[in-house]
């Protein structure tokens, strides 16, 4: 009998009228030994995550509540869209421009990268599906696209062109500038040659340091002087490059060749170098014209034909205005100095009859020894 009043004066307390509906729920659920309410333990979950407090701010909030689901919803219905929209039939690929493709194997690097072009969306481009495409083509050194929805697809292709024929005993292949070997497929006789220990398969790259030396510089060489060229070589004036009817021109290394390159034009372009045997530009700022022994160089007042003794077809004005782009790509080409050094370029001659040609002197700063023959100054 006393244990079971005690037991209604504890349940009276806790129903007690003015205990909150939520305590006297809670306290009950206690007495049972059940759970807390669903809505207790969502919230708890909630609370638990990243940022819970922030969502269950929200949650308990009904319109925040209701925008949030309708968020997710429709963030999911347009992603869904879009990914539908991206492989569909409205986006397809149909209409393909290629551009920058040149040479023997243009039509068959147009077809494999229209075909795989074609096989994508416009809002879905895979440049490397099309870099797989021109794989086996290793002039292409780079491929770039952009899709125009609905159905176009622009293509540009940047090609490593040869530059010269890497030579090994009866062993040729074309190569680039920055030594791919292209294989003997992209020969032509226009190609200057190169000497190497070895010539790599197609696709690996010239191990040969002198080799890499040469061909850095010829893929410098602007458009007039490249077709000129006839042989690359490290000799005893350092890089060597042997222009048509002989002229050398002594490069030194392969440092600055734009400016090199530059230099050498405009002292083609001087009428006191017709004749010379060699042009030494291994310092840009002072280059140096030789002329056989017994030879002088032609005064300032004759009025030969620059670069005579070359034998060019485009003539020393073509030679020097086909420059104008490579002599503003290096500041020590474009310089002043440069420029007034090269009008003045320093013509030289053996004071020796019979002698030797003339040869540059080997000092520490590579520039040629001034010996003007005649008292004829440049």
């Amino acid at each position: 009998m006393e244990r079971s009043l005690a037991g209604r004066g504890r349940v009276g307390r806790i129903d007690r009228p003015f205990a909150p509906p939520a305590a006297r729920r809670a306290a009950r659920a206690r007495a049972r030994g059940a759970r807390p309410p669903r809505s207790r333990r969502l919230a708890l979950r909630i609370e638990a995550l990243p940022g819970g407090r922030a969502l269950r701010a929200i949650w308990r909030r009904r319109r925040l509540r209701i925008a949030l689901v309708l968020v997710v919803l429709l963030s999911g219905l347009f992603s869904g869209g879009w990914l539908w929209l991206r492989h569909s039939s409205l986006a397809w690929v149909q209409r393909v421009h290629i551009t920058g493709v040149h040479g023997p194997d243009a039509r068959a690097i147009d077809a494999a990268l229209s075909a795989a072009a074609r096989r994508m969306s416009t809002l879905d481009v895979h440049v490397g599906a099309l870099r797989a495409a021109v794989a086996p083509f290793v002039v292409v050194r780079e491929v770039h696209a952009s899709g125009s929805f609905p159905h176009s697809l622009r293509i540009r292709v940047i090609e490593q062109p040869p530059v010269a024929a890497l030579v090994a005993g009866a062993s040729r292949s074309a190569v680039a500038a920055d030594g791919v070997v292209l294989g003997p497929g992209l020969l032509s006789g226009s190609l200057p040659s190169v000497d190497a220990g070895r010539v790599p398969a197609s696709g690996q790259r010239v191990s040969d340091a002198s080799a890499s030396e040469a061909l850095s510089v010829l893929g410098a060489a602007p458009a007039p002087l490249a077709g000129l060229v006839v042989r690359a070589y490290t000799g005893a004036s350092g890089l060597t490059v042997v222009l048509r009817h002989g002229l050398s021109a002594y490069f030194g290394d392969a440092s600055r060749p734009h400016a090199k390159w530059s230099s050498l034009a405009l002292v083609l372009a001087s009428p006191r170098s017709t004749g010379a045997t060699y042009i030494d530009v291994r310092v840009p700022e002072r280059p140096a014209a030789g002329f056989p022994p017994g030879s002088a160089p032609p005064s300032a007042q004759s009025g030969g034909s620059a670069g005579e003794g070359v034998g060019t077809p485009e003539g020393a004005a073509g030679l020097a205005a086909g420059l104008t782009a490579a002599v503003g790509r290096e500041g020590g080409a474009g310089s002043p100095q440069a420029q007034g050094a090269s009008e003045e370029s320093r013509s030289e001659a053996s004071g020796e009859a019979g002698g030797a040609a003339s040869q540059p002197a080997q000092g520490s700063t590579g520039e040629a020894s001034e010996a003007p023959a005649g008292g004829a100054k440049p």
